[in-house]
């Protein structure tokens, strides 16, 4: 039995050690500051323990200094594991959760494992320890059986994905670029569907924009004395839409193919009904297509707000809350789509395709160094969702394509 084929065969038998690592980091509940918790230092630390079990000698921190966690600092860690050759390939999972939301939603503790057949229930199983779990598995039989592959395994664990990966991925890749080179090549496991065919090499750039309108506050039942705020910001997110005139651009690697444009969250403007309010703050979130300025963008939506503002007698500020243009995509003929389709093909007995994705995820930072990412996964999904869950079947079957993909096949 080949190297590759015996490594295939043993992943597919971890199925305690699945339950066990999934059972282990959801018991910990790795919330940032900014969702309510202490960080992920606890989940970083029993996570470490397996590489260092497994024997790992090449791990490196790249800790961000955070003075709102205990421990000062929100930990990513950089765990290599050698193969023939030092191109490596590097799987990246977050170990950051969301706040499991209303617990009345649930149908068991979210902090706590269910296992019923097939399926693995617990905040966190899916969004992102799935991928957590695959990538040590590849690992643990990796040196369990003493195989060395053709490349590189890397093993990238970062916090702060949920919220802008300020103190992850962007940290990491700002403080410590020297760590990757244009050699290797990145998959990361968090986006995926259940038939394993999605392979996302394209994301729609993000532009966040709040308009603040100002008016006249007033009593309602004088209302000829005031300019009401929230009329007016009523009448603007109705000319949002305009925006999808001025931006028609289409790209079928997409769904939707097109630019979008959607009025999001609305701050509380009075307090009291019998208030006009004088004040009112909406927010636009914009996906925008590869090589549309989002400069442009944003002065096409401040003419759009201005036209309307000045209709209603009030004033508008339009203003960045972020801005992400899209990074070059990865090509469908580069050799980390080549290794993950024939791994896809092999393990899931499926053709997979390439597409684009209006979500944000950390694969842009590779893109933007030059590194061809990937990112894959077979999910449901249900990340972020109460009761969300994973399949132990597909945690083995990604890990079987992750050990494909090691090994030279041309």
């Amino acid at each position: 039995m080949t190297p590759v084929r015996q490594l295939i065969e043993s992943i597919g038998l971890q199925r305690d050690k699945v339950i066990e690592y999934q059972t282990a980091m959801t018991a910990i509940p790795a919330l940032g500051p900014d969702n309510g918790g202490t960080g992920e230092m606890a989940k970083a630390r029993y996570l470490e323990g397996i590489l260092r079990d497994l024997g790992c000698r090449d791990i490196v921190h790249i800790d961000a200094p955070d003075p709102r966690v205990p421990d000062g600092v929100r930990p990513n860690i950089a765990a290599r594991f050698p193969g023939k050759s030092s191109r490596t390939l590097w799987i990246m999972g977050h170990m950051d959760v969301v706040p499991p939301g209303e617990l009345s939603q649930w149908k068991t503790n979210p902090w706590e494992v269910r296992v019923d057949g097939d399926t693995i229930r617990g905040r966190g199983v899916e969004d992102n320890q799935q991928a957590i779990t695959s990538a040590l598995l590849v690992a643990g039989e990796m040196c369990r059986l003493g195989i060395t592959p053709d490349l590189t395994l890397g093993i990238l664990l970062v916090s702060d994905e949920e919220t802008g990966n300020t103190y992850g991925a962007n940290y990491v890749l700002k403080t410590r670029p020297d760590l990757f080179s244009p050699e290797d090549f990145v998959v990361v496991p968090d986006f995926g569907v259940s038939d394993s065919k999605s392979i996302e090499i394209s994301e729609k750039g993000i532009l966040w924009i709040k308009v603040t309108v100002t008016g006249h506050q007033c009593h309602a039942s004088r209302p000829q004395e005031g300019r009401n705020s929230l009329v007016a910001a009523a009448d603007m997110i109705l000319h949002v839409r305009d925006l999808e005139v001025l931006y028609p651009a289409e790209d079928p690697l997409f769904r939707p193919s097109t630019c979008t444009f959607v009025p999001s969250r609305h701050e509380e403007n009075v307090p009291n009904i019998n208030s006009l309010p004088g004040k009112d703050t909406f927010y636009i979130d914009c996906r925008i297509l590869p090589g549309i300025s989002h400069e442009d963008v944003l002065e096409s939506a401040r003419n759009i707000m201005e036209a309307v503002a000045e209709r209603h007698g009030v004033a508008v500020e339009l203003s960045v809350v972020q801005s992400a243009p899209a990074a070059p995509a990865t090509s469908p003929d580069s050799e980390v789509i080549r290794r993950i389709s024939r791994g896809i093909e092999e393990v899931y007995k499926v053709t997979p395709h390439c597409m684009g994705s209006g979500g944000g995820t950390v694969a842009v930072g590779f893109r933007q160094m030059g590194i061809p990412a990937a990112v894959w996964s077979t999910v449901t999904p249900t990340y972020h969702l109460a009761n969300e869950y994973g399949r132990i079947s597909w945690t083995l079957g990604d890990a079987q394509v992750f050990a494909h993909m090691l090994f030279d096949h041309e």
